[in-house]
């Protein structure tokens, strides 16, 4: 609820016709941003770069045209004359121009959402400069990210079987003999990072090393599927975790910036902040990954009797929690990665120290393209967003998919490339 305060505060802007466009909430930019995530899953379970790289593009497009009318961040890619035009309308055709061309079957669905926003806005000229300004910031964040590469399709070169190297696990990542996931993401263009290989994260630790040989039991026994050491509420975050964290994380903002009752531009700044961070932060990590080639749990377990290391021993029918491994190198943890990203932009947001609750109801029962499983409790609580982000991380260590030095590495990269894209991209413009 609305302090005394604050609406009084929105009065006296009303009838001063002040610059701070009071009535201007953010519940717009939440409804486009939950339709959005809905029709990439519905398109391709969210298993490309497509969703996170369309969400960028739509709330820069928002966040610009925003500045456009009133400069309190500055723009990304465009810089129009905003004067007059209703900040409602603006956004929203920013958001239908870019949602219609990423999803064009879903036309009617954007202009049903379309519709139910300009309802609210008075018609006439404001409203008309508004689409206006929209369009054309929409226009000019497509044509910056034309050909990025997104969707390239680099190619992999398979090397000899050897201790630490990857290799192919088809019997139980469930994928085509000869397939590697997301070889591509790691040529594509950042949105904000210099180049992919910008942050280069230290190798991990050589395969007869302490550091490796207490990383490699710690994953043999808390990620097993049989753990008899794994605790219930590690099992229940390993599995809670599971959500792809573009989904999970703009889930989490939109509760927030409902709860908040966050500024429109506040807003419109958090999650073009926050989906060019998770975008940066794949591009990244999956560039170190094929960097390194270092192997999975899966692998270096069931191979253990050939790796040189005294001290570990292989386990040929050894499986994980989730029965599940995904096809792609494990160093560093993409999600840890994604999700310090993300994580670091909402502290810059809300402040890192506030308690908050975050909501996953369904994950995946193993691979991606399995039947979902309601998690119960569908919620867990956090103190801090960098709490939250180390926990993410470590859940790939109890799901028996990543040694603990991926997750560690994970979050230590994805915060700074948060950091970065909140200390150079969007800055307050006074």
């Amino acid at each position: 609820m609305k302090s005394p305060g604050r609406i009084l505060f929105a009065l006296f802007v009303i009838a001063v016709g002040g610059r701070a466009h009071a009535g201007t909430d953010a519940q717009a930019l939440v409804a486009w941003n939950a339709r959005l995530f809905a029709a990439a899953e519905a398109e391709d379970g969210l298993l490309t770069l497509k969703g996170v790289r369309t969400a960028a593009m739509m709330h820069l497009a928002i966040h610009d045209t925003l500045n456009s009318i009133d400069r309190r961040y500055r723009v990304f890619a465009f810089e129009g004359d905003g004067s007059g035009a209703d900040p409602i309308a603006a956004a929203t055709q920013a958001a239908y121009a870019i949602a219609v061309d990423q999803y064009p079957a879903r036309r009617k669905e954007w202009d049903a959402e379309r519709r139910r926003w300009l309802a609210r806005v008075r018609p006439g000229r404001d409203t008309d400069r508004g689409l206006v300004l929209g369009a054309a910031a929409a226009a000019r964040v497509l044509a910056q990210r034309a050909n990025d590469g997104w969707d390239s399709e680099a190619i992999y070169q398979w090397r000899p079987m050897a201790p630490g190297v990857y290799a192919e696990f088809n019997e139980h990542s469930g994928t085509p003999q000869g397939f590697v996931f997301g070889a591509g993401w790691a040529v594509a263009k950042p949105f904000v990072l210099r180049s992919p290989s910008q942050f280069r994260s230290p190798p991990p630790p050589a395969i007869r090393s302490g550091e490796y040989t207490r990383a490699f039991e710690e994953v043999r026994e808390v990620g097993s599927f049989e753990s008899t050491t794994r605790t219930a509420d590690q099992t229940h975050l390993a599995m809670w975790w599971k959500d792809f964290a573009e989904n999970s994380h703009n889930r989490l903002a939109r509760g927030l910036v409902v709860d908040e009752e966050t500024d429109l531009w506040v807003a419109a700044r958090l999650f073009a902040l926050l989906n060019m961070s998770i975008m940066d932060a794949y591009i990244s990590v999956f560039d170190n990954k094929f960097f390194y080639n270092h192997w999975r749990p899966y692998t270096a377990i069931h191979w253990a009797e050939h790796d040189g290391n005294r001290a570990t021993h292989g386990d040929v029918d050894w499986n994980n929690l989730h029965r599940h491994t995904y096809a792609f190198p494990s160093y560093p943890s993409a999600h840890g990665t994604a999700c310090a990203a993300a994580m670091a932009v909402m502290a810059n947001t809300f402040g890192d120290g506030r308690y908050f609750k975050m909501s996953t109801p369904q994950v995946a029962a193993a691979g991606p393209m399995s039947p979902k499983i309601s998690m119960k409790p569908p919620t867990r609580s956090f103190d801090s967003f960098s709490a939250a982000a180390r926990e993410c991380a470590l859940s790939r260590v109890y799901l028996g998919i990543h040694f603990r030095y991926d997750s560690v590495e994970g979050t230590r990269l994805g915060r700074r490339i948060g950091g970065y894209i909140v200390a150079n991209a969007l800055r307050p413009a006074k």
